[in-house]
């Protein structure tokens, strides 16, 4: 591993300074179960290595029914997996916590980390961005927000500046009626990647029609896919078996799949269609009459 300088800040604006001073590249550790792997593989060699952990805030993990979730960038899977509030309001999250690496993983790795590591399979971005999630972001000109499904920009790659730091997740409080599902598919649910994954939000009004909706697939595209054409075939209607089909099709032709050692493009797209007709007949199962 190569020598590189180590600090431990006690303040946002203290961790951008260092950020924007320090020895160039610079990488920030939480969980460190991403980090500190590619740092023994030689595939990152940070020259200065900003330890979070000491921030006051940063391991936030609030719940108002009226706002919504707060999770900082301190918050472990472990914990979005065990919590009842998560359990209760935010059932795709759990699940996608859940099928996040080992336990043992579970217990370091972050949240935030996983939504930064900008993965096309990671398992908790496209439940994020089916909640509608934002990210709360700390730089040198003050705080702003970006929506998580607007942050990754291709596989590993997002609209954070190098001197910038998320802090939080913001996930709104759900509307009644509401189901979410998150669906991973892959030779085995934990330790291993998405070969396809799916999640759902489904809000119905009180004549049993789909208000709200959202269906995004994971592992098919450089970024995580909302599929807003299979969305609209649903958006305003009752949910027939028959327009669950279509929407199934329809998100199937918008996925945008490679072939791998995981599965062919095309397995990928008939993946596609098969998952989120059982993801939108589970959201569907969730709400309560």
């Amino acid at each position: 591993m190569k020598h590189f300088e180590y600090s431990e800040p006690a303040s946002l604006d203290e961790a951008v300074a260092l950020l924007r001073a320090g020895p160039a590249p610079a990488s920030l550790i939480a969980g460190g179960t991403d980090l500190m792997v590619q740092m023994k593989e030689h595939v990152r060699q940070p020259a200065h290595v900003i330890n979070i952990k000491k921030i006051p805030g940063m391991d936030d993990f609030a719940y108002d029914p009226r706002d919504g979730l707060l999770l900082g960038a301190l918050v472990t899977t472990r914990q979005v997996e065990t919590s009842p509030v998560t359990l209760r309001h935010y059932a795709s999250l759990a699940r996608a916590a859940t099928d996040f690496a080992s336990i043992q993983v579970r217990h370091r790795a972050t949240v935030v980390g996983n939504v930064c590591r900008a993965s096309p399979s990671a398992d908790t971005l496209p439940a994020l961005i089916a909640d509608g999630a934002v990210l709360r972001i700390h730089g040198p000109s003050g705080r702003r927000r970006c929506a998580v499904e607007h942050f990754c920009t291709g596989p590993g790659r997002t609209v954070l500046a190098a001197d910038e730091i998320v802090t939080h997740i913001e996930i709104p409080a759900p509307p009644p009626r509401t189901g979410k599902v998150y669906i991973k598919h892959g030779r085995r649910a934990q330790m291993e990647l998405a070969t396809v994954g799916v999640a759902v939000r489904l809000t119905l009004d009180v004549h049993g029609g789909v208000d709200d909706l959202a269906i995004v697939l994971a592992a098919v595209a450089p970024t995580p896919l909302r599929a807003v054409k299979a969305e609209a075939a649903l958006r305003g209607k009752r949910p027939t078996a028959e327009l669950l089909t279509q929407a199934a099709l329809a998100a199937s032709a918008e996925a945008r799949p490679i072939g791998d050692v995981r599965g062919s493009a095309a397995y990928r797209r008939e993946m596609v269609r098969v998952l989120t007709r059982r993801a939108l007949e589970q959201a569907l199962a969730e709400i309560e009459p």
